[in-house]
């Protein structure tokens, strides 16, 4: 008898290990994902210090540039006509603009009777580094208003929007 308790406790304790080798096998499993989980979130909330940028705007030929000063926002939106209207490009530039943290509101100077007025957020996008594209993003409404000019009234177009700022390979030469 005693031989054969001698025979069975190798195995016992060889299965003790194989569970333990699995139980921490696990535990790091679930380590290495939460920390993983925990860089990816602390890397997406990270706050924008400046969102000074060139943007895509409403089509791929306009463009809607930033310079953020300390929160105060100035800059423009050129629109590019459609070659049966003209070939010209409006310039609308940015008549009042804020952010706070990550939010921001504009307004622009009118143009035939149309403006914009953006409201939303800025935030970083899939890109790593500023020469990126999509590095940084604002996303919200954008109104494009237009007023009629014999009455005063103003039509507004609400629009959710999400502009990507350009990389570096995308913009012309400066």
């Amino acid at each position: 008898m005693l031989q054969g308790v001698r025979a069975g406790a190798p195995l016992q304790f060889s299965r003790r290990v194989s569970v333990l080798n699995h139980v921490v096998s696990l535990g790091l499993l679930a380590a290495v994902i939460l920390v993983a989980t925990l860089l990816k979130a602390q890397d997406e909330t990270q706050p924008v210090d400046d969102m000074t940028a060139k943007y895509h705007f409403l089509s791929a030929d306009d463009t809607l540039a930033i310079l953020d000063e300390e929160g105060r926002l100035k800059g423009y939106i050129e629109i590019t006509q459609p070659e049966e209207e003209s070939d010209d490009v409006l310039s609308y530039d940015i008549q009042q603009g804020a952010r706070k943290k990550a939010q921001v509101d504009f307004r622009t100077n009118r143009i035939h009777g149309k403006f914009y007025r953006f409201s939303g957020t800025v935030e970083h996008g899939k890109g790593r580094l500023e020469k990126d594209p999509d590095y940084l993003r604002l996303t919200g409404s954008l109104d494009v208003v237009t007023v009629n000019a014999e009455t005063g009234k103003e039509a507004v177009q609400t629009l959710r929007v999400t502009f990507k700022s350009l990389g570096k390979s995308e913009r012309p030469e400066e």
